[in-house]
């Protein structure tokens, strides 16, 4: 069915747009700073529509995905250096997924937080292991759909809207302005983490797209990350809203799970906690697959689901090694949402080296014959790396100068 087309794009939207760190991102910059930054959810999804569609349509012609391009284009050293990078953030990215996971399981239950990690890496571990690849995509792609009842939240709570419209206008009215910008990083690393082109150039691989594919492709990349991107805009409303009004500061998926119960009641917070709930599961799926894709494509080891788990022994030990790594990790206490934050700040800095493969390998011909760049991707990809290498040079300052965030 056509429909099914775009799950790939609505689960890699959703695991990247939207997972834990992003939730509490988005809600604590409209909390801090109202719709100010709702242009930069705007830029991040240009930029992460441009370069998916980018390493899809390289995918797609090529069976080229994103690591093999790396190692191709860069050369062994360089992209060992990316890889490890890559590796790194991947695994501090899951491991933060798998502790919203059992926060939300805690919330929805009520049982011990460390017993519920235990469930969810068995859960997500029996998930991966016998469920067919599209499946995975239907499944926690449109379970995170319920995220849209914070729309009707946002409905309810009766934001300005001309207010709302000003904040696509970029603009900086505020006496932070490096609390701002470090807002500003965040979002758009957030939007464009290396590990969602990852995990979608892979899957185009995975479901064996062609030439023929091109139009899904493009439906998959506009489609799905226009949505992971209404969503982050509807989480930002919310906060402006909600949680500015009432000088809350959102540090944790309970509170944040407030601005569906407030104007909704408990229907709309059970809904709200099962939409986070898919979204974060969605994203630590997302975010397993791509770290083992990464090692097995650099490698050149048998990779993929389509393989089944004894036809790619080693793509299958390597993503049972990630999701224990990041248990181990999760059992030690350490706050998921922060350190998602610290994840995301420090993927931006693997922007460049994770792109420049995507736009070179996209324009040669000896690749991409006739579906090579034209002049429209060019402009926007060499726009879109240029804006990529700003914010990549800027983070740790940022991060450091503004302490995480904190002012």
């Amino acid at each position: 069915m056509k429909i099914f087309s775009v799950a790939l794009g609505i689960l890699a939207a959703i695991g990247g747009f939207v997972d834990i760190g992003d939730i509490v991102f988005n809600v604590a910059a409209g909390a801090m700073f109202g719709y100010d930054l709702l242009w930069v959810v705007v830029v991040g999804v240009g930029g992460i529509i441009v370069y998916s569609e980018m390493c899809g349509r390289v995918a797609a012609v090529s069976q080229k995905a994103v690591f093999d391009a790396v190692r191709e284009r860069v050369g062994f050293g360089a992209g060992l250096v990316t890889l490890i990078g890559a590796e790194l953030t991947t695994l501090l990215t899951l491991t933060a997924e798998i502790g919203g996971v059992a926060i939300c399981l805690q919330l929805l239950s009520g049982f011990g937080y460390r017993w519920l990690v235990l469930v969810g890496v068995v859960a997500l571990a029996v998930v991966v292991w016998v469920t067919p690849f599209e499946w995975i995509e239907r499944i926690f792609g449109y379970g995170g759909l319920c995220l849209l009842v914070f729309a009707l939240a946002a409905y309810e709570l009766h934001p300005d809207w001309g207010a709302v419209a000003n904040g696509f206008v970029p603009s900086i009215e505020t006496n932070d302005t490096l609390v701002f910008l470090f807002f500003a990083v965040g979002l758009l690393g957030a939007a464009m983490t290396p590990y969602e082109v990852y995990f979608y150039s892979s899957g185009g691989v995975e479901e064996g797209w062609t030439p023929k594919d091109l139009g899904v492709n493009r439906a998959n990349a506009i489609i799905g990350y226009s949505l992971g991107g209404i969503l982050s805009v509807i989480l930002m409303i919310v906060g402006g809203t909600l949680f500015l009004l009432h000088g809350i500061e959102p540090e944790s998926l309970a509170t944040v799970a407030l601005g569906a119960e407030v104007p909704l009641g408990t229907i709309g917070l059970l809904v709200a906690l099962v939409g986070i709930l898919f979204a974060v599961s969605g994203a630590a799926i997302d975010t397993v697959f791509a770290g083992a894709y990464n090692i097995s494509q650099f490698f050149g080891w048998e990779w993929g689901r389509y393989r089944s788990n004894a036809g790619a022994p080693r793509f299958t030990a390597a993503w049972i090694a990630m999701l224990l790594a990041a248990c181990a990790i999760v059992l030690t206490g350490v706050d998921p949402v922060q350190l998602t934050e610290y994840a995301v700040i420090f993927s931006v800095v693997a922007l460049p080296l994770t792109y420049l493969p995507i736009l070179l390998v996209a324009n040669d011909r000896a690749y991409m014959g006739s579906h090579a760049n034209g002049p429209i991707a060019n402009i926007l990809g060499i726009g879109y790396f240029v804006v990529i290498m700003v914010v990549a040079v800027s983070a740790i300052p940022l991060l450091i100068a503004t302490n995480v965030g904190q002012g």
